[in-house]
């Protein structure tokens, strides 16, 4: 190049340009750069594009603004190039004002722009962008495009904005492998976890063909669910098709196998992955902090130290951190977070670090210290983190602390219903009925809903959905006649009903028919007229599950020698032989 001088044309500079591209050489590529300038060669718009992506590609984006901003002339590619390298690198106001100073230039956008552009529409300034873009896009005809068509899907499901991400979809003529994803995937992140499934069955029988994303989305729905059946077939059909066992695939494969409380295959898949990432130990870690046991999870983040191949991060120390609360091991929690505190580990810690320690002191009756060491915190308290408390104050019955922490979290979040109802429980265990009343009398002025309770078991790959005292299931009348000789027949082998869990002002025969009607009682019930001898039952609650509920399950467990496998909010209950993998612990 520096041979030839002046006599370099458009073609040679074209084909050094697209080799530093391809390699990303950057020092290489200024220097083509440099050799234009020295020579005073005006490159056309198409070797300036070329410009501007060779710097994006090698994330040098003020270089490559230069370039645009130099340009006298700039066409639809020009635009294209630097919206999209703003948008894949996070800058999205940066991609959203450029994609508006286009929209004044004489430059038209065409469905690449677009596509571009969506990704960006994101926090609520960006998604009312978004949608005036999407009328845009109908205007000029491009919504059928299926580029298009998938980011727009994409923008929706991001915003939560479900059932306009549901609209775009079925409005294409063709959909393919990235918008069929999207949607199962917009459906699983926001909860939705039987909508995905029905979902990704539909498009199976209209012969979509998935890929390692889609797999990994419906890995998360059937995670939400516990359905451990469908999960394995998803696994063996992975198997089948041969696909590649990506890291993002394998790492579905253990979240999915944890949740569904088989933690065994969940450790076989970890210990054979031939790389792992920080969210594969996270994962691993997560799901023995789920199932209580403390001692694995602080086995594992002593290898992952060890091996030092991967640096935890701040996701890593929480489920570190929770598998310590939950597993009943607050002092190695408190060596951990104090090996935090002191830099030891490379992560600073946060709110939510602080927030683990008051749940780990609070869970193990050390409430007053919890209590000062909220007070000592470098940062203001949360709701969730006073709500840790006011739950830990329930549990040890400490009213003084949890009266304040109470009154404190209805001024911060008078819309959650769950404040009203720990505070009303506490009154109520200590008879403070008066007191119940007016926390009551308080949700209704304020029309504050309690979430109604409700448990799930899978049996033949249905779902069956119980609430409490529920009379609307199809067996209803077997499960309530097979509840009640239950009831005898483990009271003859040593159960006390926990009246303690009721906490209405009625008499104790009412207690122990209300303590019947819990809908995991009843989930567990259908599970044992349902299956056979010895089979193992699993059942979901979306609430905390009770004292009461829980010894009932050691019960079913004993009596009918069956694995029970009961999974609440905040955690998972294996029970074999009458003995919970928490240690009655949680």
């Amino acid at each position: 190049m520096a041979a030839r001088g002046l006599e370099m044309k458009f073609e040679s500079y074209d084909m050094l340009l697209n080799a530093c591209i391809k390699k990303r050489a950057f020092r290489e590529g200024q220097r083509v750069h440099a050799h234009m300038i020295k020579t005073r060669y005006l490159p056309p718009v198409c070797l300036r594009n070329r410009l501007i992506i060779f710097y994006s590609k090698c994330d040098r984006l003020r270089e490559a603004r230069n370039v645009l901003d130099e340009m006298l002339e700039k066409d639809v590619v020009s635009w294209t190039a630097m919206i999209s390298a703003y948008s894949q690198r996070g800058f999205a106001t940066e991609a959203l004002d450029l994609f508006l100073e286009m929209l004044r230039s004489v430059t038209e956008p065409n469905e690449f722009t677009f596509t571009a552009v969506l990704s960006s529409c994101t926090g609520t300034f960006g998604f009312e962008l978004g949608r005036q873009i999407h009328s845009l896009i109908i205007k000029r005809t491009l919504d059928t495009h299926i580029f298009v068509g998938s980011s727009l899907l994409d923008m929706y499901a991001k915003a939560g904005r479900i059932h306009e991400a549901r609209e775009v979809f079925e409005s294409p003529p063709e959909r393919d492998v990235v918008s069929c994803t999207a949607i199962i995937s917009g459906y699983a992140q926001l909860g939705l976890d039987a909508e995905a499934l029905e979902l990704f069955r539909r498009l199976n029988l209209e012969g979509m063909s998935s890929n390692y994303v889609t797999y990994a989305s419906v890995l998360t729905a059937l995670s939400g669910l516990a359905a451990l059946d469908l999960g394995k077939q998803v696994h063996n059909h992975v198997l089948r098709c041969k696909l590649p066992f990506y890291v993002v695939l394998q790492n579905s494969l253990i979240d999915m196998y944890s949740k569904c409380g088989n933690l065994i295959y969940s450790r076989r898949i970890f210990d054979n992955m031939p790389e792992r990432t920080v969210i594969s130990w996270t994962a691993m870690l997560v799901g023995y902090s789920k199932h209580g046991m403390g001692r694995e999870v602080v086995e594992l983040y002593k290898l992952m130290r060890n091996e030092n191949k991967i640096k935890p991060d701040g996701v890593t120390l929480l489920g570190v951190l929770s598998g310590c609360s939950h597993g009943g091991m607050e002092n190695v929690g408190l060596e951990i977070f104090e090996e935090m505190v002191n830099g030891k580990n490379g992560v600073e810690p946060d709110i939510e670090h602080y927030g683990c320690v008051v749940d780990l002191l609070g869970r193990a009756g050390r409430v007053e210290e919890a209590f000062q060491f909220i007070k000592k915190m470098p940062f203001e308290p949360t709701a969730a983190l006073w709500g840790s408390l006011l739950g830990a104050c329930k549990v040890h019955s400490n009213i003084d602390i949890g009266e304040f922490v109470g009154h404190r979290l209805l001024e911060i979040e008078p819309e959650n219903a769950g404040n009203y109802v720990i505070l009303s429980n506490l009154y109520a265990s200590t008879g403070r009925w008066e007191d119940v009343r007016m926390v009551r009398d308080l949700m209704l002025k304020k029309a504050v809903k309690k979430e109604p309770g409700r448990s799930w078991i899978e049996l033949d790959q249905t779902l069956h959905s119980f609430h409490a005292s529920d009379r609307s299931h199809p067996r209803r009348e077997e499960v309530f006649a097979k509840m009640k000789e239950l009831s005898i027949k483990f009271k003859e082998a040593g159960y006390v009903p926990d009246l303690s869990c009721v906490l209405h002002d009625v008499d104790e025969e009412q207690k122990e028919k209300i303590l019947l009607g819990h809908s995991e009682k009843l989930a567990l019930t259908f599970g044992l007229i349902s299956t056979s001898d010895r089979a193992p039952l699993r059942v979901i609650k979306n609430l905390r599950i009770c004292i009461d509920c829980h010894n009932f399950a050691k019960f079913v467990s004993k009596i009918y020698m069956r694995e029970v496998y009961l999974r609440d909010k905040n955690r998972f209950h294996h029970i074999s032989m009458g003995v919970c993998s928490c240690g009655d612990y949680w």
